[in-house]
């Protein structure tokens, strides 16, 4: 049969993480990316594309924004309107605190806002309780979430990132954690959340949750998500925006002016990149005859990614084999491919 090839040129590079097949590409570093974080990387969300990483391999502590995980694994393997009765267990732990009472009774929702926006290791720990009854099965779990998520430089001790020698991840992780974290509506809907008010069981008022996350307030388009600290992890920091449809992750570990930073390389990666899209969703790809008859092939996905002015991608489409493909080339190298579907 002969063989039919497609071939689009467009101004793109690609790094892909879609349909069960991962990619990774780290893009050259543009003007505009420095931090005096120990570790960094500034990550595209839908695609995982490195804009930028600086050690962000090493195993550090990354305090607090351990919770970004926290949340992930419970919006796992909870409902956000089960209730949560709070076990004495889950009472005065140190570090930053809602002030949680034992008996009391709140929401996994509520707990959850708790757990972002004030960083209630009070929170944590109830919420690690309710899902998996210790701290050490909800580690496990942890853990769990992150092989899932492709991670290799991580081990969770805990829900909450208070200092353990066991506990650690790198940027990298942490920013492909956050990446698989924001697909959920839920956890974008709480940690963009600037201020909310919470029950507050037995007494004659709300709590009133006021995020510590100030580039919120500060930075056109903040969407999320976390803030970290301990003496031994330094100040901590995961930061995204959304601009012009391109969602970017910031991770800075053990950087002073961490909010600072972020902002810096958020507007170094818009300025950058932008968002191409390189398949359309269900675009007709091309066709062949299969027993006398005409038949269509689309690919049911869109497919976008960042890239700069500079760069280039080939996409080739492939129907002689016996389940027609499209992958796309990165100066002749595959970094991407899908099966294409019959069009009804």
């Amino acid at each position: 049969m002969k063989r039919y090839i497609f071939l689009v040129i467009l101004a793109a590079t690609l790094c892909f993480c879609f349909a069960g097949v991962a990619f990774s590409h780290v893009a050259n570093a543009e003007e505009g990316f420095a931090t005096s974080a120990q570790s960094a990387v500034v990550m595209e969300r839908s695609t995982h594309r490195i804009l930028f990483a600086k050690n962000s391999d090493a195993h550090l502590p990354m305090a607090s924004t351990t919770k970004i995980v926290t949340a992930l694994t419970v919006l796992n393997h909870a409902n956000l309107d089960d209730v949560v009765e709070v076990s004495p267990k889950a009472v005065g732990i140190e570090g930053s605190s809602i002030y949680l009472r034992a008996g009391e009774h709140l929401t996994v929702r509520e707990l959850l806002y708790g757990l972002m926006l004030r960083s209630g290791n009070d929170s944590a720990v109830a919420l690690a309780l309710h899902v998996s009854g210790s701290i050490d099965e909800f580690a496990q779990l942890m853990n769990q979430t992150a092989r899932e998520a492709g991670c290799t430089d991580s081990n969770f001790a805990n829900p909450h990132g208070l200092h353990d020698d066991n506990h650690y991840t790198s940027a990298h992780d942490l920013g492909v954690l956050t990446c698989v974290a924001l697909e959920n509506a839920d956890f974008r809907e709480i940690v963009s959340t600037k201020s909310i008010r919470i029950s507050n069981e037995g007494m004659e008022y709300d709590r009133v949750l006021v995020n510590k996350n100030k580039l919120l307030s500060n930075f056109a388009d903040a969407d999320g998500v976390k803030t970290g600290y301990t003496k031994k992890a330094g100040r901590c920091f995961v930061g995204s925006a959304t601009r012009n449809g391109m969602q970017v992750v910031v991770v800075v570990l053990n950087c002073g002016p961490m909010f600072e930073d972020t902002a810096d390389m958020l507007n170094a990666a818009f300025a950058n990149y932008h968002l191409e899209t390189v398949i359309p969703q269900n675009k007709i790809c091309g066709s062949r005859i299969e027993r006398g008859k005409q038949i269509y092939y689309v690919c049911p996905d869109r497919f976008s990614y960042p890239v700069t002015n500079g760069e280039k991608l080939t996409a080739e489409i492939d129907l002689d084999s016996e389940m027609p493909t499209i992958k796309a080339l990165l100066n002749g190298k595959t970094v991407f491919e899908r099966e294409l579907i019959k069009c009804n």
